[in-house]
This record gives structure tokens, C-alpha cells and sequence, in this order.
């Protein structure tokens, strides 16, 4: 299939998804599940295994979150600048998660969704080499990366400080649902990583890497428009 036709048609498909999102009215990238939500609304005092299979889960179904790292290991071959990156992003994240939490610093969450949803479009460009033309003026990639973490960790905060955690046990839980998170990370990125080290291999990688990324920024352009539109259609 040409490449034209192959991105459209994927554009297509991504927008009858976000058409369906649209239309059940409410975010769903970073909100913990119903029976969840009523789990740690209603817990009191240290719960920490509970806590970290919750930060895992939400990571694993955090789709924003593991489009954001698809990009960013997209073109790294080598563990070691893996690692590095990963690092970074989650020590941006688990900053803004803990402390966001636990200095009760409140933000609109749909608004900092479209940050975490730039995020994915940055990353995107950047691959496709859009970027290469600001020279000097070029964000410094690792930079980036961890300044993206923090908003990827306050989306994360805002998530847990609507369900108002009971003061007891606060900081055992915040810490336990982080590590939860990071678990899930590993997962994710593991499997991404897994498909990537395979796809590499193959000759349509170098010859698809573009489309590949065009289809992710479009992603990422249909839920920042998807949280914006909730933005609006919440007030």
C-alpha cells in the first residue's frame, strides 16, 4: 500500500476513534476506574499493594502516557540511552505525582491532558525531523523529555486528588502507587520495545518511519482536540 493511502486510511481510522470518544463525553485517559475510584475514596491508612497494582494499571491503559514513550524510544536502539530516557521521564512524573499530591497543587486536568497530548505531538514532529530547521534554538531532546514527565506526573496528581485520599497512610500510599506506576511503565515500554527491536529488522521500518510518526502526531492532535472539546463541553 502507498504511503499516501496508508496514512490516510489510518487517519481515518483515527478519526472514527476519536469521534467515539467524543461521544461517551468523558476522559478516560487518566481516571482511575469506577470500582477502583471507590476503592481509594473510601480506603483509610497504608494499602500498599493495592496502591501499586492501581499505579500499574493505570499506566498500562494510560494510552497517552505509552504513546508519548512509543515516540520517544522510537528511534533508540541501545539500552543504555533507553534507560537514560526513561529515567528522565519518570523522574519528571513521579515528581509532580508525589508532590503534586501532597502540596495539594490543583490544576485543570483537561487542560494539562492537552500538555501531556502536545507531548505526544512534540515527540512525533521530532522524529520526522521537523524540528531540525530551529538549529540552536533545537530543545535539548533529554530536556524535553523530562519536562513533558512533569506535566505526564501532574496528570497523574490531578487523577488522584479527585478522589480526595484520606490523610492516613497519604504518603506510604502516594509512594506505593508511583512504584505501581513505574511497574506499569516497564511493562509497556517493554512490550513497545519488544515490537520496535523486531520491526527494526525489517526493511519496511526505514521505509514506514515517517508515516509511522505522522500517524502518531495525528494521534496526538485528536486528543488534544478530545480533551479541549471535554474542556468545553464540562464548563
Amino acid at each position: 500500500m502507498p504511503r499516501t493511502q496508508l496514512l490516510n486510511s489510518t487517519l481515518r481510522v483515527l478519526a472514527v476513534l476519536l469521534t467515539a470518544m467524543l461521544a461517551v463525553g468523558a476522559v478516560h485517559a487518566h481516571n482511575i476506574a469506577d470500582g477502583d475510584a471507590a476503592f481509594v475514596a473510601g480506603n483509610a491508612g497504608a494499602a500498599i499493594f493495592a496502591f501499586i497494582y492501581l499505579g500499574a494499571k493505570h499506566m498500562v491503559t494510560g494510552y497517552d502516557h505509552l504513546l508519548f514513550l512509543a515516540g520517544v524510544v522510537f528511534f533508540l536502539s541501545r539500552p543504555g540511552q533507553i534507560v537514560q530516557y526513561v529515567t528522565l521521564f519518570a523522574v519528571g512524573h513521579s515528581i509532580t505525582l508525589i508532590f503534586g499530591v501532597l502540596a495539594d497543587i490543583h490544576a485543570n486536568a483537561y487542560l494539562i491532558d492537552a500538555v501531556i497530548a502536545l507531548s505526544v505531538v512534540y515527540k512525533a514532529l521530532e522524529n520526522m525531523g521537523a524540528l531540525d530547521r530551529l538549529g540552536r534554538w533545537h530543545p535539548d531532546t533529554r530536556l524535553a523529555v523530562l519536562v513533558f514527565g512533569l506535566f505526564h506526573g501532574f496528570g497523574l496528581a490531578t487523577s488522584l486528588q479527585e478522589l480526595e485520599l484520606h490523610p492516613d497512610g497519604l504518603i506510604i500510599n502516594l509512594i506505593s502507587f508511583n512504584i505501581g506506576v513505574e511497574i506499569g511503565q516497564i511493562i509497556g515500554l517493554s512490550l513497545i520495545v519488544a515490537v520496535f527491536s523486531v520491526w527494526r529488522r525489517h526493511p519496511s521500518f526505514a521505509n514506514t518511519a515517517f508515516v509511522s510518526n505522522a500517524v502518531l502526531m495525528s494521534a496526538g492532535f485528536m486528543l488534544l482536540i478530545y480533551q479541549l472539546t471535554a474542556w468545553q463541553l464540562a464548563g
